[in-house]
């Protein structure tokens, strides 16, 4: 049995991990991380454990960090892919210094390229940028699939202090990030934001979202709200959104 961890915004990782788990063959269980890092115990048995996941600031989403601190990884072997938009950093490095003291036999850490989706910060994409990541991140999800079929491994630098200097300062934004969202005339309290959500931060109070403590600042909610009401840094009312081709929106948040 192969167990397949995802944690994804707005589908980029959660297409990756469905793809690697149909190309690797034989039973697998797919699981969000944004649930699974509630649980008081994580302990996770399996032949092969797969994990997904986007580089935020070079670094690790806060729940990634705190889901592989706190699993018990009880397998033989664990592959670990991390999808980016401009680089991602030293998020495999960080990553890897977790894993090393979990004593898993065999580790693989790898790289897979995906469109930018960070509008917050990188502003919309155009569609050719779009149309290129999307190329990219296909032909690099194949190669992640090979290396879990061959069981492959190797070894990361865990050295890498411009990264984790970079991931410190937006981890420390993360915590007040939720209180600069704002919410334009033009929302009709459709849900979708709260949806889709995949930590659960957003709750529809009197027909309006509410950001919680608990963003993740992914943007999930700014890229696929149908009327484009939700505001936070470059990401203007109106602005153009963003959703992982291949990926309903029906999938994403907590399910």
């Amino acid at each position: 049995m192969t167990k397949i961890y995802y944690f994804s915004g707005t589908g980029n990782s959660l297409w990756s991990a469905k793809r690697i788990a149909r190309i690797s063959g034989g039973p697998f269980e797919l699981h969000n991380i944004g649930i699974e890092a509630e649980k008081k115990e994580i302990i996770i048995d399996a032949q092969k454990v797969i994990l997904v996941y986007p580089s935020y600031a070079y670094g690790l989403p806060l729940i990634v960090r705190r889901f592989a601190k706190k699993a018990v990884f009880n397998t033989p072997y664990l592959a670990a892919f991390v999808t980016y938009g401009s680089s991602p950093g030293g998020t495999q490095a960080e990553l890897y210094r977790i894993l090393k003291k979990k004593k898993i036999k065999s580790l693989y850490l790898g790289k897979i390229p995906a469109p930018e989706n960070y509008i917050p910060f990188f502003g919309p994409q155009s569609e050719k940028k779009v149309l290129k990541r999307t190329a990219m991140q296909e032909e690099a999800t194949e190669k992640a699939a090979l290396c879990v079929i061959e069981t492959r491994t190797n070894k990361i630098n865990p050295f890498r202090p411009l990264s984790f200097f970079i991931s410190f300062l937006f981890s420390l934004g993360v915590k007040i990030f939720f209180k600069q969202y704002k919410v334009s005339g033009k929302c009709n309290g459709c849900s979708v934001c709260e949806k889709v959500c995949p930590v659960g931060a957003i709750k529809m109070t009197g027909n309006r979202p509410v950001f919680s403590g608990k963003c993740e600042n992914c943007a999930a909610c700014i890229d696929i709200c149908p009327l484009r009401a939700i505001q936070f840094g470059r990401a203007k009312f109106g602005a153009k959104g963003y959703c992982r081709s291949g990926i309903e929106i029906k999938e994403l948040g907590r399910g």
